[in-house]
């Protein structure tokens, strides 16, 4: 199986359901064991793994060692800025990205914002990003986050659909649907061929923190063992036709700080318990 090969149900963990630079190797033997057919991978960690020695082909064996494949890449921002400091941030981690995919293969990177400027600005650095990215194979999926002005479905689609690229598209997080608008017709309107990731996790009824980046950084839980409709969302993406694979995104101090083979077993074991409820 290559990256490009994913598709719906198959599960990947992603990287912040694990501190940013735990150990590469632990984690993949994890991610192996609990069942998973990919894992994620933060930008700096590579960064981190490469100054220290360890090149993107060393990480892509490793990985392949394993019985997986490099689905994503997190996180792209500053993609709106045409010059000065956000885009020169943003060319560090698309190279990082772009040497990852050309190694490994990855399906996916994934953009967040907020963007400065007018819309039609971040429309460009948007339909910019998509082309730049396209030369290494990737997909592109701006996730809409409510402490953004990118802050719901919508929000992304208007620049989605006016960037107009072939590769561009969305990531659908259940956190932040739920957090956020908690408006499932907007997840209706995208088109399902151009939601390449799917990020699944659950949480408590009320935050647990006031804040809420710190919030979404703790507090989730493996699908199904919080208060979300995590069944009615996946029924949802299976009657548009969603056929990317589902990221396990499930942040958590707690399971950060738990056994790295737990953590993996608990949020694939949710996971799959979710989708055996559906009808």
């Amino acid at each position: 199986m290559t990256p490009h090969d994913l598709q719906w149900p198959d599960l990947v963990w992603s990287h912040f359901s694990r501190p940013r630079f735990d150990d590469f190797d632990a984690r993949l033997g994890a991610a192996a064991a609990a069942g998973f057919a990919g894992i994620g991978l933060y930008a700096q960690a590579y960064e981190r793994m490469r100054d220290a020695g360890r090149s993107a082909a060393d990480i892509a064996s490793a990985v392949a060692d394993h019985g997986l494949v490099l689905a994503e890449v997190e996180t792209v921002k500053g993609w709106w800025a045409p010059e000065g400091p956000s885009a020169d941030e943003c060319g560090t981690i698309e190279q990082l990205a772009y040497e990852l995919a050309d190694a490994a293969g990855v399906r996916y990177l994934q953009a967040i914002g907020p963007y400065e400027g007018s819309v039609d600005q971040a429309i460009a650095g948007f339909a910019g990003l998509c082309d730049r990215a396209a030369e290494h194979g990737l997909k592109v999926g701006i996730e809409w986050l409510p402490y953004t002005n990118i802050a719901t479905a919508a929000d992304a689609q208007r620049i989605v659909e006016a960037a107009d690229r072939p590769n561009g598209g969305y990531c659908a997080d259940i956190w932040h649907h739920v957090r956020g608008a908690n408006d499932i017709e907007m997840v209706r309107q995208l088109p399902a061929d151009k939601i390449f990731a799917v990020q699944m996790n659950d949480g408590p009824a009320r935050p647990s923190i006031d804040d809420y980046k710190a919030d979404c950084l703790a507090s989730r839980l493996p699908p199904g063992d919080g208060t979300f409709d995590s069944v009615g969302f996946v029924q949802t993406l299976i009657e548009l036709g969603v056929d990317a694979p589902i990221s396990l995104e499930v942040c958590s101090t707690e399971l950060w700080a738990a056994p790295v083979d737990d953590a993996a077993k608990l949020a694939a074991d949710g996971m799959r318990r979710v989708l055996a409820k559906v009808g």
